[in-house]
């Protein structure tokens, strides 16, 4: 009950506000009317003027000057067709008769208006109230306009016919609120314009006779509609007519109304926390002890986030959530130090399993230098005897040139498998190979020699671009070797990848300080999940019998022993690219240049395409 008292003088006070709030927009609606009847006006005279500005120039044109019948007809059709406000255009002599016909309607010779001889005898411009058309037969306005003859007499009146229905049109740009009207009524009080349903209210009485000018600038009036409009009026000093702009009056409540229910909102609202505000008081207590119990769940159920202390009206029960709050924090830190013991056990646990892998690793490579070793040892002797047949061989006399080529390629390949044994040996001892000044170009000479036939038979197309004439300090067939690997893999790569024609391109350029060679391919290209593991000893994505992991793992020890740096990147074909660059012995000489001619860098051993 004492909140209903409480809320009376402002259910007053809201009332009273309401409805100054309407007075004063009921004042801002009529005089806004009144300001749009200003700029009514002001279109109204300036169309007027418009046409004033045209009928002057039209009673000096020559054909109508001269009462010329037919260059007066083609000249007004043609601004009948100009101006859609307009509905006829007469010229009459001073005898009254009409000298140009009519463009629209009969080619009689009615009486001439009463505007014909007051525009005769007064030789001004004058415009009639609402009348009907002797040609059209639709309610119109005359404007009439002396033509003046050779010694400035009238000679003839120029009538023109305003089509009411379409002078809406002028008012079209008017910022109107909904349902406004705008009225043009001549002295009479007949209708002669309306920006709604005119051809309906044109010739209507709008109200009694009087004079514009004796009505009111703003008033409240029910129209012939039936609607309570404000009306906002203006005189025409050219009929003189009354220029009225209508605005509804439910645009006094359409403009209140968002107050009004803001105003509802707020008293609906106050009126609830009034009333919520004793539920409230009379809870506080019982919501205190809510909120302890369930902190104390939460706390129970492993939620050690501090509980929020709110403001209560009482002290024991501040204390309290304050407690709370203190063993949530500190249960929190002991958890966060457990949390933080334990990802370290993991981590020393991760990091063991790292070790134990390392070992293992290891434990295999050793097995492998174990196995290389003695493999080596027993290739060697085999090696020595067929090197020694060949030089035997070369000491006979009768041999052909072909043939002491063929046993010098036997020899050549032989002293490659013998260095390729030895290079086994110092992977598994990780010892370099003696370096030696190479011409990568003789690298990629030998290289491609070796698989010429292979990439043939496999239709395989090799290319070579050889942009490069600098030299590195390395091991020759450890080089060779290297370059071997990748061409391997990338035409094992193409055979898998089944494309068609497959192509591979060993590319050789200068890198900054240093000499760099690609071995690229349109293959498949490598699983992005693999790329991290290509160059890991014992890893390879071919299938069982065809790889044994170590090509890469070789050649990256190799490239890494001359400090250089070995990689994979994906090309513009979607395939894989192998690459090594290795520091340059020396800057390439000036009268040097580099070649893409493969024939004359490999001496002419193979052709431009494999």
């Amino acid at each position: 009950m004492a909140a209903i008292i409480l809320l009376l003088p402002v259910l007053a006070a809201a009332l009273w506000s309401g409805n100054r709030l309407r007075q004063e927009r009921a004042q801002e609606v009529e005089a806004e009317a009144g300001r749009l009847a200003t700029t009514a006006t002001a279109l109204l005279d300036e169309y007027f003027g418009s046409l004033d500005a045209m009928a002057s120039l039209l009673v000096r044109h020559p054909a109508v000057a001269s009462l010329d019948p037919g260059g007066s007809r083609a000249l007004f059709t043609q601004l009948l067709r100009e101006q859609p406000l307009l509905n006829n255009i007469i010229l009459r002599g001073a005898d009254g008769r009409i000298v140009t016909p009519t463009v629209e309607g009969s080619a009689s010779q009615p009486a001439p208006p009463p505007l014909f001889f007051q525009v005769l005898q007064s030789g001004r411009a004058a415009v009639s109230q609402l009348e009907v058309g002797q040609f059209t037969g639709r309610e119109t306005v005359l404007v009439g306009y002396p033509v003046p003859g050779a010694d400035s007499r009238t000679v003839a009146v120029l009538g023109i016919s305003l089509n009411l229905q379409r002078l809406e049109r002028l008012f079209a740009n008017l910022s109107l609120p909904d349902g406004s009207i705008v009225t043009l009524v001549d002295r009479n009080g007949r209708v002669m314009a309306r920006s709604q349903e005119s051809a309906k209210f044109i010739g209507a009485a709008f109200g009694p006779p009087r004079e514009p000018k004796d009505v009111p600038r703003t008033l409240l009036q029910r129209e012939v509609d039936g609607v309570e409009r404000y009306h906002g009026n203006a005189v025409i000093e050219r009929g003189p007519w009354l220029l009225s702009v209508a605005v509804p009056r439910s645009e006094v409540s359409a403009r209140v109304a968002p107050t009004y229910r803001r105003n509802i909102a707020l008293l609906s609202v106050s009126t609830f926390l009034v009333l919520l505000l004793g539920v409230w008081l009379a809870r506080r207590f019982a919501s205190d002890l809510t909120q302890l119990r369930n902190a104390a769940r939460r706390i129970a159920g492993g939620d050690l986030s501090p509980p929020e202390v709110s403001l209560s009206p009482n002290l024991e029960f501040s204390e309290v959530q304050e407690a709370f709050a203190n063993m949530a924090l500190r249960l929190r830190d002991a958890r966060g130090a457990l949390d933080r013991q334990f990802e370290q056990e993991r981590k020393m646990r991760e990091m063991l399993q790292s070790l134990q892998r390392q070992v293992v690793r290891q434990e295999r490579l050793t097995a492998v230098g174990l196995l290389v070793s003695g493999v080596a040892h027993e290739l060697n002797n085999p090696l020595q005897a067929i090197l020694g047949t060949l030089e035997l061989l070369e000491r006979n006399e009768g041999l052909t040139p072909d043939v002491l080529a063929e046993i010098t390629f036997v020899k050549t390949q032989s002293g490659r498998a013998r260095e390729i044994i030895r290079n086994l040996s110092r992977f598994s001892s990780q010892q370099p190979g003696p370096e030696m000044l190479v011409d990568m170009r003789d690298v990629i000479a030998e290289v491609v020699q070796l698989r010429k036939a292979d990439l043939e038979k496999a239709r395989i197309a090799l290319d070579v671009e050889l942009f490069s004439v600098r030299k590195v300090n390395a091991n020759f067939t450890e080089l060779e070797q290297v370059t071997l690997n990748f061409v391997i893999n990338a035409q094992q790569a193409v055979e898998g990848g089944q494309r068609s024609p497959g192509r591979i391109v060993i590319r050789l350029t200068d890198s900054g300080r240093k000499v760099r060679l690609e071995v690229a391919d349109n293959g498949p290209g490598v699983k992005p999940d693999d790329e991290p593991k290509l160059f890991q000893p014992f890893f390879t994505t071919k299938p069982v019998g065809k790889g044994t992991g170590l090509g890469l793992s070789v050649s990256y020890g190799i490239i890494d022993s001359y400090g250089g740096a070995i990689g994979y990147i994906r090309n513009e074909w979607g395939g894989a690219t192998f690459f090594f660059e290795l520091p340059a012995a020396d800057s390439p000489a000036p009268e040097s240049r580099a070649t893409n001619d493969r024939a004359a860098v490999l001496r002419g051993s193979v052709s431009p395409r494999v």
